[in-house]
């Protein structure tokens, strides 16, 4: 997959995720609701073939979307 596969908001969701930021604190810093937040991480899981967060924030290191 091309770089640039995350819109500007599930990469913020996913940046907070990284730092061990909750679905509510990302909701909060984000001003949206937590549904949202879990709505932007399933997209991202589906759109990476992926189950778990944990294998979404892999695979988008390995796709260097994302860096620690």
């Amino acid at each position: 997959m091309a770089k640039g596969i995350l819109t500007k908001r599930e990469r913020d969701v996913f940046e907070l995720l990284i730092i061990n930021k909750s679905t509510k604190d990302i909701a909060e810093e984000l001003n949206i609701s937590e549904k949202t937040v879990r709505n932007h991480i399933s997209n991202v899981m589906q759109k990476l073939g992926v189950n778990g967060r944990a294998g979404a924030v892999v695979e988008l290191l390995k796709l260097q979307e994302l860096s620690l």
